[in-house]
């Protein structure tokens, strides 16, 4: 077999070895390449257009995927941009929202004022007053008379009869001055009813200020809507701002002009909550048209 198989091999053929296939004769000055390389084995100086061509797209995909990156950066940049003043916004409404809720639940007592009350309407007049005084001295005046009379017949000055007459109009005048008897022929107030009617309006009035005031004062806490109503500056109300910080005010409230004073302050601060309800519900409205679910409230509830 050995002897058949080397006379078998000729210069220029096909070497044969059992169990591969034959394998061609290398040339001269070729270099060792190694049979085990298989099929995707190149000879020495060929080159592979695929791969040329993977590197050659591989920087081109890089530089596209860089491109997209830097496209969705610069998209996200926008976007975060928009969003901000947008943000901004939100907050500078959240925030004011919240400062006109604190108005309207601060100054809400105002809408519990009586104007009745505080404007005394039944307030006794000065020209009333002073005609209601004549009356009563010239009463004063007839009694004093009549008494003198009836004490000058004691001592023997005036004859009796006369000191009996003066005695009887004493009398009579005493009985004229008594409140019920006095309705009968007359139905204009004493001087003392006045008086007594001023006192108890007066005294009402006091009430009503020192429940409207409540613990916190009601002056004190409205003099922040002085934005929306300049006339709550005014240099007159300062001393009722002062009283009402202190809360001193109710008792402070002794004479009517006082409480004239407070119940223009009053009635500007009415105007002035209505403005800021008006502020409110607009931007509660504008908050609801642009989808601020978290700006969009409603009032506190009154105290």
């Amino acid at each position: 077999m050995a002897e058949k198989r080397q006379t078998a091999e000729k210069p220029g053929e096909p070497v044969l070895r059992q169990g591969r296939a034959a394998d061609p004769v290398p040339a001269a000055g070729a270099p060792n390449v190694p049979a085990e390389a298989g099929s995707d084995a190149r000879p020495a100086g060929q080159s592979f257009p695929s791969t040329d061509r993977a590197t050659e797209a591989a920087p081109e995909a890089d530089k596209q995927s860089m491109e997209a990156t830097s496209a969705d950066e610069g998209q996200a940049d926008a976007t975060e941009s928009s969003e901000e003043p947008a943000a901004i916004e939100k907050a500078l409404a959240e925030s004011r929202q919240r400062k006109l809720r604190l108005m309207l639940k601060q100054c809400d007592r105002v809408l519990l004022m009586d104007f009745d009350t505080l404007a005394m309407s039944g307030w006794p007049d000065n020209y009333s007053l002073a005609k209601a005084r004549r009356s009563r001295d010239l009463w004063l005046f007839g009694a004093l008379v009549a008494a003198l009379i009836f004490l000058s017949g004691l001592t023997g000055f005036v004859p009796a009869w006369i000191a009996g007459g003066g005695f009887g109009a004493f009398t009579i005048i005493l009985m004229l001055g008594v409140p019920a008897v006095r309705r009968v022929y007359t139905s204009r107030p004493s001087y003392l009813d006045l008086i007594v009617m001023r006192q108890r309006l007066l005294r009402d009035a006091r009430k009503h200020i020192e429940h409207l005031e409540g613990k916190e004062g009601l002056v004190w806490q409205c003099a922040r809507m002085a934005e929306f109503n300049a006339a709550l500056r005014s240099s007159r109300f300062s001393e009722l701002l002062a009283l009402s910080e202190h809360r001193t005010l109710a008792r402070n409230m002794t004479r009517r002009e006082y409480v004239r004073l407070y119940l223009i302050y009053l009635l500007e601060a009415e105007k002035a909550y209505d403005r800021v309800q008006k502020a409110f519900f607009d931007g509660n409205q504008e908050a609801i048209d642009r989808g601020w679910a978290s700006v969009a409230a409603s009032p506190e509830q009154r105290a």
